[in-house]
């Protein structure tokens, strides 16, 4: 979600600095689909967990229990990321549950907004054949990246967006990506966001959807959203319903 929003939302803050120790407020790459360019802090880890259902067909749904991005923050200018996914897949009558081969990855900052020029990191990632459970294995490394952009257009709306590409591991075949969202602040507790993206296979038809949701500030270190989405076009997934549940904590000693 954007994250000048969120910096509006979290300086209501309701357990003190001197309990936390962090000034600045928490920047999540969830709940929607957009990566956004902030840095988690040097020496904080930081968890972004998603619980997930998915309707993609008539016959096929997926529950993720949770999917959790892990991040720790190297320096002001990089950070770690670690990405872990526990998945039931239930197609017809069959139910299959395991880990998704792991994710191993780093997000960079570019360059830091100044007038008409956003905010700007790049993330890159590669995603293990193997290191997962039996079923959901493939057969090659698969890479992705993304470049991640954001404007601060009010005290109260941002505007961000992706773009990027990745491999499914299977083929050799690249899918380009898009995002594109807006983050309201409503109070300075309660935001909000609408998103569209889409993938767009080098071989195959390109799919576009559409999301929504809301964050709550629990304190400057705690958020929670909720969030749902559905297809724009047929060849997309149906519909989606997550719950988050996001904090972070400094390694360092004080």
């Amino acid at each position: 979600m954007p994250k000048s929003v969120f910096t509006l939302i979290l300086l209501s803050g309701v357990i003190t600095e001197k309990s936390f120790g962090q000034t600045t407020p928490i920047q999540l790459d969830r709940p929607d689909q957009t990566e956004c360019p902030f840095i988690v802090p040097k020496n904080y880890v930081q968890v972004e967990n998603g619980f997930t259902y998915e309707t993609i067909n008539e016959d096929l749904k997926t529950i993720s229990y949770p999917s959790s991005l892990w991040k720790f923050g190297l320096n002001e200018k990089v950070e770690f990321r670690l990405i872990t996914e526990v998945v039931s897949e239930k197609e017809s009558s069959k139910t299959t549950t395991g880990l998704i081969p792991i994710t191993l990855g780093f997000k960079a900052n570019i360059c830091q907004e100044k007038g008409i020029i956003p905010i700007t990191s790049f993330i890159g990632h590669i995603t293990s054949s193997n290191i997962g459970s039996n079923y959901f294995k493939t057969k090659y490394i698969a890479p992705s990246f993304r470049f991640l952009m954001q404007h601060t257009l009010s005290d109260k709306v941002s505007l961000a967006y992706n773009l990027g590409a990745e491999w499914n591991g299977e083929t050799a075949e690249q899918t380009y990506i898009y995002t594109l969202t807006t983050g309201i602040a409503f109070t300075q507790k309660l935001g909000g966001y609408l998103e569209v993206y889409g993938f767009l296979p080098q071989d195959s038809t390109a799919n576009h959807r559409f999301d929504c949701g809301f964050t709550y500030l629990v304190n400057n270190d705690f958020i929670v959203d909720l969030s749902g989405g559905v297809r724009i076009t047929k060849n997309a997934p149906k519909n989606y319903l997550s719950l988050g549940l996001s904090y972070r904590f400094s390694t360092k000693k004080k």
